[in-house]
């Protein structure tokens, strides 16, 4: 009986030291203690050394870390009517660990859900070049409908950011095609322009030495010299065409004119 009761009370005794060690907890400075009485909740604690009374208090420790979430490749439907695959990454914090366990089962859950709804209604409502061009647009929306959505969970969504659109076979040709069409007519355009400044260069140019003929000689002269430093055989001497047409006046024969005095045969 001795020896019994001495075991029940070394019993107790241990019992009594683990649930005296089982009271303390301690968070670190990223985290924070939600804490109920009897159901209910009662106040938040630490970091640090806190005490918790066993069976009458609990604890739910809550990480303040910004947590880096990935949201799964979605099918969205462009305005446009185009199928893509999204997939982007969303950056969020707790704020409120109150909020975030008391109203809502599950906030990481719950975030990563909304997340790919909002994503697939905001991308739902942009044509696929919006998609391809303007994503920092559709970033500062996203982020900006996440936030207010999580804000009665107690989270701040701090980014959302698109990481890649994949795009059908068909679709990455067809749109090969249209950037090479515009290359085309930004090259014709180009062209066209250049054609257009020099055609005026060149009326300047020929306004201004029609007033001095002897700039014209002095043009003449240069071409002949960087035609003679190149090396080749043939040189072609250019003339003025008003020597072309006194040439061929001087080479046509002259009209017959009739004397008036001379006798006409009458017969």
């Amino acid at each position: 009986m001795i020896i019994d009761f001495i075991y029940l009370q070394l019993l107790l005794a241990i019992l009594v030291v683990m649930l005296f060690t089982s009271m303390f907890r301690i968070l670190r400075e990223y985290e924070r203690g939600v804490i109920f009485l009897l159901g209910r909740f009662y106040k938040i604690k630490g970091p640090g050394l806190i005490l918790v009374i066993p069976f009458v208090q609990q604890i739910v420790r809550v990480d303040l870390r910004i947590v880096t979430m990935d949201i799964p490749s979605q099918d969205v439907i462009s305005k446009d009517n185009v199928t893509v695959r999204v997939n982007a990454v969303l950056y969020f914090r707790v704020m409120d660990p109150q909020k975030a366990i008391i109203n809502v089962e599950n906030f990481l859950e719950a975030t990563s859900q909304l997340a790919q709804t909002t994503m697939r209604s905001v991308l739902g409502q942009h044509e696929l070049d919006e998609i391809l061009s303007a994503r920092d647009t559709l970033n500062a929306d996203l982020q900006r409908i996440l936030d207010q959505s999580t804000d009665a969970w107690g989270i701040k969504v701090s980014t959302v950011e698109i990481k890649h659109v994949d795009l059908d076979e068909s679709m990455i040709r067809a749109i090969a095609r249209q950037a090479e069409a515009e290359r085309a007519r930004r090259a014709k355009v180009i062209h066209a322009t250049g054609e257009l400044e020099a055609s005026k260069q060149l009326l300047e140019a020929a306004r201004m030495l029609g007033q001095q003929p002897e700039a014209i000689q002095l043009r003449y002269l240069q071409t002949l010299t960087e035609i003679s430093s190149e090396n080749s055989r043939i040189i072609v001497f250019p003339l003025p065409m008003e020597l072309g047409r006194i040439l061929q006046k001087m080479g046509a024969p002259e009209p017959h004119i009739e004397d008036p005095q001379a006798p006409s045969d009458i017969t």
